[in-house]
């Protein structure tokens, strides 16, 4: 049984988080910084986005995967 967490490219995942609210702060070198007032994720700028740093970003976002995923699709 596989994991529920896609491999995203970051595109991907900084549009749906914008979708949620968040709005772009800062990048240093290849990790972008989004918040939404309350919460701060830091998106790694790399051709993809492993399914476990997705599961940390979502839960310092505080988004729900199937929330998540919804608003992917």
């Amino acid at each position: 049984m596989g994991s529920k967490y896609p491999v995203l490219p970051p595109s991907k995942i900084i549009k749906v988080l914008e979708n949620f609210g968040f709005k772009y702060v800062s990048q240093k070198g290849s990790h972008i910084k989004y918040s939404d007032g309350k919460h701060i994720v830091i998106i790694p700028n790399h051709s993809e986005v492993a399914k476990g740093t997705l599961k940390s970003i979502l839960s310092m976002a505080q988004i729900d995967l199937d929330q998540f995923l919804d608003k992917l699709q």
